[in-house]
């Protein structure tokens, strides 16, 4: 058998045509299905896709000629054309059958895409508190407690409640309403002959704070020098400061304990002589924990908790100076000086175990705890005090 190289021109060429004839015969048999379609119905066709062809084109053309007229009449009237996405023309919306358009898909979040999604449960921020509100106390209430419970300053509480408390934290007892201020500040009543630029000096603001503030309902451009309130017109003062007037107990001293005699009478009348102080002080109760008001400018002591009747022991050795009933507001009330220039101060028992002029000795029992006088619950309020130092903090001298 001779190999493809040296095969004759003539077979060559016979090969060639039966593979080409075969070729052809492949092709007729494949078109063989389509043959049943006629003539004309793909002439029918191909003239219907020209014809869509034609006004698609048509309507682009008008489309862009009319968006031309357009910016010309905007340019010519001294308008600008807002740049807004094209919309299609109604000749062309006419033509084009909406069933050509594909298939809506949404894109999936991992595209980048942001879904909407409804919530039930929408969280509304607290909003601040414009108006004053009321406020009851309740039995074991304290002003720092109060403060606290309201987000505000315990002088806040006093200075918005002169009228009842006097500037005494003492004075709180259940049953009492207080005004609670929305803000730390003061609180105050005009009256007639009253200048804003006068009061907001007093109490250390600028007078366009009182009239900013939401709550007083002030006209926003009035003059301060002749606002025209209102008097009896009670007004926050935010962040307003005045001096506390003081109640505080004076300093007595065994050589003049009569100085209390307008205190109440458990004052002392005699001089007296004892026992002088060890030079350190000691817990005086058992319970080692504050029941509500510390230690502060307007509250020269500490509250420390306890039951009623629970014994109250001398800080220190010296003489009783007082030692009974107090009128403002501490109750039964005992006052010991000890003789190096200290005294402390034992308030609201329940009852009192020593008199006048005896001599206390460190750690012996004075009385009890209790809840005499302006008190919301048993407590010992305990106050030191020298004559160089004044009134101190007790913790800063003493600890549980």
């Amino acid at each position: 058998m001779s190999s493809p190289e040296n095969t004759p021109p003539e077979i060559k060429k016979k090969l060639v045509f039966q593979e080409g004839r075969g070729f052809q015969q492949l092709i007729r048999k494949r078109l063989k299905p389509f043959q049943s379609v006629s003539w004309r119905r793909l002439t029918t066709l191909h003239a219907k896709l020209y014809t869509a062809g034609l006004l698609a084109i048509g309507g682009l053309i008008l489309f862009a000629v009319k968006k031309s007229s357009d910016i010309q009449m905007g340019a010519a009237s001294g308008t600008e054309l807002s740049n807004t996405a094209s919309v299609a023309s109604p000749a062309l919306n006419e033509q084009l059958d909406m069933g050509l358009l594909p298939l809506y898909q949404s894109l999936p979040d991992e595209n980048g895409g942001i879904r909407r999604r409804s919530d039930l449960h929408t969280i509304i921020p607290d909003r601040p508190r414009l108006d004053v509100v009321k406020y009851t106390v309740e039995a074991g209430d304290s002003l720092f407690g109060i403060a606290d419970k309201y987000g505000l300053r315990p002088e806040t509480i006093l200075w918005g409640n002169y009228d009842v408390l006097q500037d005494d934290p003492h004075s709180l007892r259940p049953g009492l309403e207080l005004n609670i201020l929305p803000v730390d500040g003061t609180y105050y009543e005009w009256h007639d002959e009253d200048g804003l630029n006068a009061v907001a000096s007093f109490f250390g603001v600028d007078p366009q704070e009182i009239i900013d503030w939401p709550g007083n309902n002030l006209t926003p451009h009035l003059d301060p020098s002749n606002p025209n309130i209102e008097p009896g017109t009670q007004l926050v003062i935010p962040g307003g400061k005045r001096e506390f007037v003081s109640w505080q107990a004076p300093r007595i001293t065994r050589g003049n304990p009569a100085v209390a005699k307008i205190a109440g009478p458990g004052a002392c009348g005699s001089i007296y002589d004892g026992p002088v102080g060890e030079g350190f002080f000691v817990w005086p109760t058992s319970a080692t924990y504050l029941s509500g008001n510390s230690y502060s400018s307007f509250h020269p002591g500490i509250d420390i908790a306890g039951s009623t009747g629970n014994a109250i022991f001398a800080s220190a050795s010296g003489v009783v100076v007082y030692a009974g009933w107090n009128n403002y507001g501490y109750g039964y009330m005992v006052v010991i000086d000890h003789g190096d220039g200290w005294q402390t101060l034992y308030a609201h028992m329940s009852q009192v175990n020593v008199v006048c002029g005896q001599a206390a000795f460190q750690g012996g029992v004075i009385g009890g705890i209790g809840s005499s006088g302006n008190s919301t619950g048993s407590h010992l309020h305990f106050e030191m005090q020298h004559d160089a130092y004044g009134k101190v903090n007790p913790y800063d001298l003493v600890s549980p």
